[in-house]
């Protein structure tokens, strides 16, 4: 039950939130598990949420400017433009 509520509770939370909001709460939500799994140890975690975020937060903005697209060049830069 308590597994629920918390649940609850962070679903609530976020759809109060914009799109770059959420972006960036999901991506260092699942950064620092990745990164706490990966590592094992608490380092591993923080970098990890601190990657999602900014890659959360990234994605995120482009959610909130309808007709734009995000966009990974062949040499891994990313951009946004028109979709």
């Amino acid at each position: 039950m308590k597994k629920i509520m918390f649940i609850a509770c962070v679903g609530l939370s976020l759809a109060a939130c914009t799109a770059t909001e959420r972006g960036a709460g999901v991506g260092a939500a699942t950064g620092a598990v990745v990164g706490g799994v990966a590592t094992g140890n608490v380092r591993g975690a923080a970098v990890g949420a601190a990657v999602g975020g900014l890659a959360g937060a990234l994605i995120g903005n482009v959610a909130d400017q309808p007709g734009r697209c995000y966009y990974r060049d062949q040499y891994g830069n990313r951009y946004v433009d028109r979709c």
